[in-house]
C-alpha cells in the first residue's frame, strides 16, 4: 500500500473506535498517543486524521475511495471488524457502521459476514472452557480504579466475598508454573504479532484475558470476562488502543494483511517485532500474580506502577525470546489461534 491507501486503512479503523462514542477519556488519550507515535513513524500526521475522525470531518466514502485493490479494501474492513470487537461484542451502532462500511467498500456481504462472526466468536468466546458468560462468580475482582466493578452491598453477597477470600488464602499455586505460564503466553503473543492475518492480531487480546483468568483462578478468585477487563484497564492497557497499536505496527511495518511470503518476510522487521505483545503480556500476568497473591490489596496507583516496571522487563527480554516467538509464529495458523482462544 501506498501512504494515502495506509492513511484510509488508519483512518477507517479510526472510525470504527469512535462510531458508538462510549470510549473512555483514558482509552481516547491512549488512542491519540498511538496516532502521534506512529506520524513519527510513519510520516502520515495521523494526530490531524485523529482530530478530523473526532469532529466528524471526515467521511467514509470519501475515505473507502481512496482504497484501490480489493486487497486493500478487504483489509480495511478486517481491521474495522476487528477495532469494534476488541473490548467484546458489536453494539448496534458499531453491526450499523460496519454495514455501511462494507457498502461502501463494494465487498460481498456473505464473505463479510463470515469474517465478523469469525471475529464475533474470538471475541465472545469464554475464558475457561465451558464456562458461560454471566454474572461474576463468587469471589470476583474488587479493583480499587473507578470502573465496572462494584462492591456488593446486601449480607449475602458479603458472606459470598468472606468464603471466597478464604478460599483464595488457602490456595498455594505452584509460582514456578505460573511463572512458566505467563513466559508461554508472552511467547505465544509475540508470535502473534508477526503473523500477518487480522484475526491472529485480535487473538492476542482474549489470550491475555484468558491468562489474567488462570492467575486469579490459581489464587482461588473466580473472574468474569468484565472482571478481567477491569483489571487490564486499571494497570493502564486499553483493549481498543491495544489492537490499534498491534495492528498499526505491522500496517505500517507492511506485512498485516499479507499472504504467503508475507510471514518469513517480515520475521526480521523491527517495525512489527518490536516485542511489545510479548513484554505487556509478560506485564499482565506478573502483576495479576502479584495482585492475587496478595490478596488483591494493590491500589490503583500499585497497579499502574508495577505494570510500567514490568513492561521495561519485558521489553529487556524480547531480544532473548525473539528467536521462540519467530518458531512458534512459523507453527501457527489462524485456524490454531481461533482453537486456543476458544479454549480447544
Amino acid at each position: 500500500m501506498d501512504a494515502t491507501e495506509s492513511r484510509a486503512v488508519v483512518t477507517l479503523s479510526l472510525m470504527a473506535a469512535f462510531v458508538d462514542g462510549d470510549k473512555h477519556e483514558r482509552e481516547r488519550e491512549e488512542i491519540r498517543r498511538i496516532a502521534e507515535g506512529f506520524s513519527e513513524a510513519s510520516g502520515l500526521h495521523l494526530p490531524t486524521l485523529y482530530q478530523d475522525v473526532l469532529m466528524k470531518r471526515a467521511s467514509m466514502g470519501e475515505v473507502a475511495a481512496q482504497l484501490q485493490s480489493r486487497d486493500t479494501r478487504q483489509l480495511a474492513y478486517e481491521m474495522a471488524v476487528c477495532v469494534c470487537d476488541a473490548d467484546g461484542a458489536q453494539s448496534q451502532l458499531e453491526r450499523g457502521f460496519l454495514t455501511e462500511l462494507r457498502d461502501a467498500l463494494g465487498l460481498d456481504a456473505a464473505a463479510a459476514e463470515r469474517f465478523s462472526e469469525q471475529a464475533q466468536a474470538m471475541a465472545s468466546a469464554p475464558l475457561a472452557a465451558g464456562a458461560a458468560a454471566g454474572p461474576a462468580a463468587a469471589g470476583g475482582t474488587t479493583l480499587p480504579a473507578t470502573t465496572a466493578a462494584t462492591t456488593a452491598t446486601t449480607a449475602t453477597a458479603t458472606a459470598t466475598a468472606a468464603a471466597a477470600t478464604a478460599g483464595a488464602a488457602a490456595a498455594t499455586p505452584d509460582t514456578a508454573e505460573l511463572d512458566q505460564a505467563i513466559l508461554n503466553a508472552s511467547i505465544l503473543n509475540g508470535a502473534l504479532e508477526l503473523l500477518p492475518e487480522t484475526l491472529s492480531t485480535m487473538a492476542i487480546i482474549p489470550l491475555q484475558m484468558k491468562l489474567v483468568y488462570r492467575i486469579g483462578k490459581s489464587y482461588g478468585f473466580e473472574l468474569d470476562s468484565g472482571h478481567v477487563k477491569d483489571f487490564i484497564a486499571t494497570v493502564g492497557v486499553g483493549l481498543t488502543s491495544q489492537y490499534l497499536e498491534q495492528a498499526g505496527r505491522k500496517l505500517l511495518g507492511g506485512l498485516l494483511g499479507k499472504v504467503g511470503g508475507g510471514l518469513l518476510g517480515g520475521l526480521g522487521k523491527q517495525a512489527v517485532s518490536s516485542g511489545m505483545s510479548f513484554a505487556t503480556t509478560y506485564a499482565l500476568g506478573h502483576v495479576a500474580k502479584r495482585y492475587y497473591a496478595g490478596g488483591r490489596q494493590l491500589t490503583t496507583q500499585m497497579l499502574k506502577d508495577a505494570y510500567a516496571g514490568v513492561v521495561r522487563e519485558g521489553q529487556g527480554l524480547q531480544t532473548r525470546y525473539l528467536p521462540a516467538m519467530q518458531e512458534k509464529a512459523r507453527t501457527l495458523d489462524v485456524g490454531q489461534v481461533m482453537s486456543m482462544v476458544r479454549g480447544r
